[in-house]
């Protein structure tokens, strides 16, 4: 069965998270934690909240929970969410920036993105506004509320603040050296200057090559940066011939870890686990800990 672009099925949220699917039921059947929806024929099926769900499961119990802790954790929105009055600020930062967008006012824009900036860390401003911001302008694209200038206006905008920022990065990392870049066709660069920046504030070492990368180029790119890994990004539903052929020649060819971030990782996850590559989904946090798991 192919994924629909909103909900998934339990195989793939399997691979996407490292929780085998006996252990899904189980937190379904027994805990409550988890409401899939189900086919005519009672297959399970995840959204993207479920996905994020679990995320949020893991991280609880690497901190120590039981699983029972887990529950109670999750219904009391302790360690999960910001308090009430956290999120009411990123509301209202979000709702600001997106003023300035809809008004193309590059220096309101400025001044809200530079005031979060000098109050947060890179990695939070990233997980409580950017990220929400994306998806609520592409959420308004897809309503016709918003506009493709609109959209580009922000992207370019991102793209020459998350570049500037990635180029003045701290030079010393000791960490496994990555290999970034967009899958073939994939244009849109914010998500992979995104875990660019949250990898490097995480020790690693990047080499970012940056959209629309031939895939045969990267073994012999790979060898000379001497990479530990090579990570892609992407939003676009790739060519059959890059998911059955390209993919699978890559990893043979680099003889290194592939690993593929963003949307396309979520829809199409079997498909890279049988070409050898590894997917990480979208979330940038949740992604890191898979990846960091598979080099250790």
């Amino acid at each position: 069965m192919e994924p629909t672009r909103h909900l998934v099925p339990i195989r793939t949220v399997s691979q996407l998270t490292g929780v085998n699917p006996v252990t899904l039921r189980a937190w379904e059947r027994r805990h409550g934690l988890i409401r899939p929806r189900r086919t005519p024929k009672g297959h399970r099926l995840y959204s993207r909240d479920d996905i994020d769900l679990i995320h949020r499961i893991l991280s609880l119990l690497d901190r120590g929970m039981s699983i029972g802790q887990v529950r109670h954790a999750l219904e009391a929105d302790e360690g999960t969410h910001q308090d009430t009055a956290a999120s009411d600020n990123w509301a209202v930062y979000q709702s600001r920036m997106l003023s300035a967008i809809t008004r193309f006012d590059e220096g309101a824009l400025d001044e809200t993105y530079n005031e979060v900036l000098a109050l947060y860390p890179v990695s939070v401003v990233t997980q409580y506004l950017i990220v929400p911001l994306l998806e609520k302008i592409g959420r308004r694209w897809e309503a016709g509320e918003g506009t493709v200038a609109e959209e580009h206006f922000f992207g370019c905008y991102l793209r020459n603040k998350l570049g500037a920022r990635f180029h003045h990065r701290p030079r010393h990392a000791r960490g496994p050296r990555l290999l970034l870049a967009c899958m073939p066709e994939e244009q849109h660069e914010i998500g992979l200057l995104l875990f660019a920046l949250t990898a490097a504030g995480r020790g690693y070492d990047i080499v970012l090559l940056g959209a629309n990368m031939p895939l045969e180029e990267l073994p012999n790119a790979a060898e000379q940066s001497r990479s530990d890994a090579i990570v892609l990004s992407g939003s676009l539903k790739p060519e059959s011939t890059v998911l059955d052929n390209d993919l699978p020649a890559l990893v043979r060819d680099a003889r290194l870890p592939v690993f593929v971030g963003g949307e396309c990782s979520n829809w199409f996850a079997d498909r890279m686990a049988r070409a050898g590559v590894v997917p990480l989904g979208e979330d940038l946090e949740a992604g890191l800990r898979k990846l960091g798991k598979h080099l250790e």
